[in-house]
């Protein structure tokens, strides 16, 4: 199992950056994946070629954001970079603006750091790491967190009160059978998108799977991280799409719902789209 920690040496972490603007932002996180040996200057440039192309979707929280591009020869090794801005800056996200956080993925493929991006997004889900991880002092700190995983085991969820989410899933437990069981398990499929199908597509597909196991549906309904190129292919295969703002505007209509999702670690917002999704 690849670690968050094993993609992101102290090395890779930088605190209080000054950064004018988002271009800037994604700029000192691709210094660190270079300085560390991640990737080259042309890597960097393909970070910022992606926000540029497909708008501000890595935004995937708020105050988050995700800089990644496809896999490359710019990529040497799989790695991350971490840098948290002295001050905000905007990206140009109509609900998550403005970015305090850049994590940076550097990827040789789109399967190494899958589970170190579900572990992330656990992390960044749990109020009181994420606070953590805002005044932590000192790289080391930073890294201490992330390799503690403190936040792992955070079933309260953004309400910040105890199982909540569950809670409020046992109802629509009780109801899988009815949305799915008829044609038996695993039938239904979910696809989450983004640009590249290997970075914030991975984020929602995680926090979809933590509210269909608090739901009892794991069995029933199947989640796919993908890219934009596939997910017309695959669209006729999945009951629906749940993607960002911008992505939702660049599939356009594909023959199934597509439904917006702006917070990709929030179990709460995963909660209401998966119920309008199957009316529970």
């Amino acid at each position: 199992m690849v670690s968050v920690s094993d993609l992101l040496p102290v090395e890779a972490i930088r605190l209080d950056v000054a950064a004018e603007d988002w271009r800037a932002a994604i700029g000192a996180a691709g210094e660190l994946l270079v300085a560390t040996g991640s990737s080259t200057d042309a890597y960097t440039a393909e970070m910022i070629r992606t926000v540029v192309d497909s708008g501000p979707y890595i935004v995937v929280a708020p105050g988050f954001a995700f800089a990644h591009a496809r896999p490359s020869p710019a990529v040497l090794r799989t790695g991350m970079a971490w840098v948290r801005l002295a001050r905000p800056v905007e990206f140009g996200h109509e609900t998550n603006d403005p970015v305090g956080l850049v994590v940076a993925l550097a990827a040789e493929d789109a399967s190494a750091h899958t589970e170190a991006m579900a572990s992330l997004a656990r992390l960044l889900a749990d109020p009181e790491t994420t606070e953590a991880l805002r005044v932590a002092p000192t790289p080391g700190a930073v890294r201490a967190i992330l390799a503690g995983e403190s936040g792992e085991s955070g079933e309260s969820g953004e309400s910040g009160e105890p199982g909540a989410a569950s809670e409020a899933g046992a109802g629509a437990a009780a109801s899988a059978p009815v949305a799915a069981a008829a044609a038996g398990p695993a039938v239904h499929k979910i696809l989450t998108v983004c640009g590249n199908g290997l970075g914030t597509s991975l984020f929602l597909k995680n926090t979809l799977e933590q509210v269909l196991d608090r739901w009892g549906w794991s069995r029933y309904v199947t989640v796919e991280a993908t890219d934009t190129i596939s997910a017309k292919g695959k669209a006729s295969e999945a009951v629906a799409i749940l993607t960002s703002r911008e992505i939702a505007k660049t599939l356009g209509d594909v023959g199934v719902p597509v439904r917006v999702v702006d917070d990709f670690t929030s179990t709460t917002e995963a909660d209401r789209v998966l119920r309008d999704t199957y009316d529970v």
